[in-house]
């Protein structure tokens, strides 16, 4: 991904992108910083696994706080329309059958993205797919498993 490219985000997404930012700056960083500071003071750091260990965990919070930061400033909150939706977007929540299978998805930005949640990508295979699309069109989407076909049933 390029560094300057946008990042499209749900106003959910990104508030618990805010969130976690706020969270790790003010709970789990001073936290990181006291177990550093705890470990160094048991001796010889050359053989203190606590301080290594420590170390690694402050490390990898400071690395997500410049990761969040730069999403963050990236950042491109789509709208969400009220009323009744005409077509598939970002933020949209879809209702398809597959066969007499029904499934609902939630349409949400690359680092939203939540499978278990029923929540995809609109950069998937399924979430391009389903871009732009209207109640009753069908589409067909290459799975591992072959052709699977889509019938949008319901968009919100």
């Amino acid at each position: 991904m390029n560094p300057m490219e946008t990042t499209v985000l749900t106003k959910t997404g990104y508030d618990e992108l805010v969130a976690e930012l706020k969270e790790i700056k003010e709970v789990k960083l001073p936290k990181a910083i006291d177990r550093v500071s705890v470990a160094r003071s048991f001796g010889d750091l050359s053989e203190n696994s606590e301080y290594h260990a420590a170390r690694e965990d402050l490390s990898f919070l400071e690395g997500r706080v410049s990761e969040l930061e730069d999403l963050l400033a990236r950042a491109k909150v789509v709208k969400q329309t009220k009323g009744k939706k005409t077509n598939v977007s970002v933020g949209s929540t879809v209702t398809v059958h597959i066969g007499r299978a029904k499934h609902t998805y939630q349409i949400v930005g690359e680092w939203e993205a939540n499978p278990k949640e029923k929540k995809i990508s609109e950069s998937s295979p399924l979430g391009k797919a389903l871009m732009g699309k209207e109640i009753g069109e069908e589409i067909e989407v290459e799975a591992p498993a072959g052709k699977i076909k889509y019938k949008i049933a319901e968009i919100a």
